[in-house]
């Protein structure tokens, strides 16, 4: 997946803000069970009307991705968009030398879920 200079500068400008950085970072940490729109919110202690517009930019960015499940929005961190955006800032690490830091792709993960 490539990105052009225009989809990367959507993409940080839309994390260039404390609530949106913390609301992807909480996504990327929920894996690919991602989150409902009510949890977010009282994790983060964001009012409802301000959490949907933050949602709402990181979808248009491509960073998040959200999913209806029965009456509520599951939102998950896009991560193949996230790692394709930092492949994209690494592109030229090190002046391109293969000796630059290997690339870490970050993978979803599950959260383990505890049965009662």
């Amino acid at each position: 997946m490539e990105i052009k200079a225009d989809s990367a500068l959507a993409a940080l400008g839309a994390l260039a803000q404390e609530h949106r950085l913390a609301l992807f970072r909480l996504l990327v940490q929920a894996g690919e069970d991602g989150m409902a729109a009510g949890a977010i919110a009282e994790a983060l202690g964001v009012p409802n009307s301000s959490l949907s517009f933050h949602l709402a930019h990181l979808t248009r960015a491509g960073l998040i991705r959200q999913e209806r499940r029965s009456r509520s929005l599951i939102y998950r961190a896009d991560y193949a968009a996230m790692n394709t955006l930092v492949g994209y800032l690494m592109e030229n690490c090190c002046g391109g030398s293969a000796s630059c830091a290997p690339v870490a792709a970050c993978t979803p993960q599950s959260r383990q879920r505890k049965s009662a």
